[in-house]
């Protein structure tokens, strides 16, 4: 039986695409195997997001040729965002990799390892075994001008329902406590099955699923966020009071020449309305810095934003140009320099507001649930309700015997800037 891996690049709904790929490729012919240098053949999930992503993608594909050249490996297939978008470039460049196939392209991968087409039931999960990813629709249909996903990953389309039930029902059953909802845009769920965006009922209709304990909303898109949706979290037990908010921007310049649909005022007053509904509610946003045209009063207005809301949690990107996009095509473009040092001002100020916010923790009481143990420090490490896995905080748990995947309550009783430290209550 040959071995096969799967190398994934990029966000955590490209490996969703490489946990799906795993399952259509194991069997009676192919083993899946973790590390590359002990397979027959490579297949690297690329990822075409921003430059970086896109340069670690090439690396990984390179790598895997090598292996091809020295005799380690006999095949190597490249599929992914990446792949997809750059197909005729990749192939003249990188003569070595015998497949390139675009994302989701899982009858081709079944073709490229001569397999029988057949539908996978149940995605070999790669994530700790009480955490998964699903994604609840694919592609996107909003205009960002600096965005290049609508053209690598198309136009949005919903999962039905009751594909998502049936999903979440298996990993229940494979012992998953918390799912975190991935999509290009969560918030037009439905849109293209019903008609509307039906999110809210979506939401009503998982916490119905029994033996999951966490869900977790990820990549709403702030002009269609609507207080339904907000009051569909509020109402559920197994929601987690939490909601991942993209902003971009705060100018109201900027936002339309991003052509995001909304303006400063709306993001306030959104902001504001979900906080009044959820008190304990944990806003995550992200920030592009030195969109093209950026002044630096326009920059500060983002600072003095980021200020006022006091957002939890937050991430920034600098602007990336992207073939192919509006944005790339505009003049006054900022100079990379600017847009790194806007982005660590942006990260310098989140690092204030986020340690202000953890050490008002200290005292207090939550639910953690334990991912991971530490034995040279001899800590556990779990994340509250406040946190998604891989990018948001962590609590150093002192603690005997606790387990994995379990949820414990803690004391908080120390913090720094993006962690908590506390021990299990008795």
């Amino acid at each position: 039986m040959k071995k096969v891996s799967v190398v994934t690049m990029g966000c955590s709904k490209n490996l969703v695409d490489s946990e799906v790929i795993m399952s259509v490729v194991q069997g009676d012919k192919y083993e899946i195997t973790e590390n590359a240098y002990e397979s027959d053949i490579v297949i690297v999930n690329t990822c075409g997001f921003i430059e970086s992503a896109k340069d670690e993608s090439v690396d990984a594909i390179l790598e895997a040729t090598e292996l091809k050249k020295s005799g380690k490996v006999e095949k190597v297939i490249v599929a992914g965002c990446l792949s997809g978008r750059y197909k005729e470039e990749l192939q003249r460049e990188i003569p070595d990799v015998d497949v390139f196939l675009g994302p989701q392209d899982y009858s081709g991968v079944q073709k490229a390892l001569d397999l029988p087409e057949r539908p996978f039931y149940r995605r070999i999960l790669t994530t700790p075994s009480h955490f998964a990813y699903m994604k609840i629709s694919e592609g996107c249909n909003n205009p960002c001008t600096f965005c290049a996903i609508p053209k690598m990953r198309g136009k949005h389309t919903s999962t039905p329902i009751r594909d998502l039930i049936i999903e979440a029902e298996s990993l229940a059953e494979q012992g998953v406590k918390e799912i975190i909802l991935l999509a290009q845009d969560s918030t037009m769920y439905g849109l293209d099955t019903h008609g509307e965006m039906i999110l809210p009922q979506l939401i009503r209709d998982l916490n119905k699923v029994h033996g999951i304990e966490w869900y977790r909303l990820m990549y709403t898109y702030p002009a269609f966020y609507t207080d339904e949706v907000t009051h569909a979290i509020a109402e559920s037990e197994k929601f987690a009071k939490y909601i991942d908010f993209p902003v971009q921007h705060v100018n109201d310049r900027i936002l339309a020449k991003m052509q995001r649909n909304v303006t400063k005022d709306d993001l306030r007053k959104k902001i504001n309305q979900m906080r009044s509904v959820m008190p304990e509610l944990t806003l995550r946003t992200t920030m592009i810095t030195g969109f093209p045209s950026e002044t630096e009063a326009e920059f500060q207005e983002m600072l003095d934003f980021m200020e006022e809301m006091q957002f939890d949690r937050l991430g920034a990107f600098s602007y990336s140009v992207e073939d192919h996009t509006k944005a790339a095509r505009m003049e006054d473009q900022i100079p990379e320099e600017v847009r790194e040092e806007r982005r660590a001002a942006v990260m310098e100020l989140q690092t204030e507001i986020s340690f202000q916010k953890n050490l008002d923790s200290i005292g207090k009481e939550f639910d953690v649930l334990i991912d991971d143990y530490n034995k040279e420090s001899d800590v556990f490490i779990g994340r509250t309700y406040k946190d998604a896995p891989e990018i948001d905080n962590e609590v150093y748990v002192s603690g005997k015997d606790l387990e994995i995947g379990k949820f414990y309550k803690v004391e908080i009783n120390d913090a720094t800037e993006f962690d908590l430290y506390g021990s299990v209550k008795k």
